[in-house]
């Protein structure tokens, strides 16, 4: 999603059976959501600028994710500040309240993917100063770039309040823990045969798990696009594959 795509966006069937009704409310509750559009085109960028420094072995793009995730730690508290004043100055009830709350939700997940960013970009310059730097293993290659698409795609749905493509970005967040988990053991077996690269290995097991945060803010993102659409708290049950819905 890039930030030309946001810009003067509103959700679709924003004002169809509007509770809470009012010129003012309604230019608030636009401005909010454009900004929340921003601020997650900004976070995809940053995303993308993350997982370039760690597929491309890029160290000197951590400067360029540290400036995007201090500009989106400005965004994320305007955002909620600006929910804050909605919520005190309108008092929005039934539909208008859940979008409130669902930006406030969806804007605090957005914060941490900025964050989860950095934190990989750090560690591709700090192993850049490794004296034998391990390759970035296959396997976490595939990983990054199937969690930079779940991002892409649970974005989309926001963007479009499509909850059918937000519950595909749950369904498909399962494979993310067995993608972690092959890494993990890959270089765990590396520390066992190569004990002097331990510190190496840490960063890239520390790296997994950041990547598989990131998926995991993806989905609550999902979540928070069904629960806007339809109302519904969904939760999805790891053991049997059913979704739990329980109407709000």
């Amino acid at each position: 999603m890039a930030r030309s795509d946001v810009a003067g966006t509103s959700p679709p069937e924003w004002d169809a059976e509007r509770v809470s009704l009012g010129r003012h409310f309604l230019r608030d509750m636009e401005s909010l959501w454009a900004g929340l559009l921003q601020m997650a085109a900004v976070v995809e960028e940053t995303l993308t600028l993350g997982v370039r420094a760690l597929c491309h072995s890029r160290p000197d793009l951590a400067a360029a994710v540290k400036n995007e995730e201090s500009e989106i730690d400005r965004r994320e508290v305007q955002l909620e500040r600006e929910c804050l004043r909605i919520l005190a100055l309108h008092q929005p009830v039934a539909s208008d309240l859940r979008r409130v709350t669902a930006v406030l939700k969806i804007n605090s997940d957005l914060e941490r993917m900025a964050d989860l960013a950095l934190h990989i970009a750090k560690r591709v310059k700090k192993s850049s100063g490794d004296a034998t730097p391990i390759p970035i293993p296959q396997g976490m290659e595939a990983m990054a770039m199937e969690s930079l698409s779940q991002v892409h795609d649970c974005l989309d749905a926001l963007t479009r309040s499509d909850s059918d493509l937000a519950r595909r970005v749950i369904a498909s967040d399962r494979r993310f823990d067995a993608l972690r988990r092959d890494i993990q053991n890959d270089l765990k077996d590396l520390i066992r045969k190569d004990p002097d690269r331990l510190d190496s290995c840490l960063r890239l097991i520390n790296t997994a798990r950041n990547l598989e945060r990131i998926a995991d803010h993806a989905t609550n993102i999902a979540e928070a696009v069904i629960y806007l659409k339809e109302g519904k708290i969904v939760r999805h049950d790891d053991s049997t594959g059913r979704w739990v819905d329980a109407q709000a």
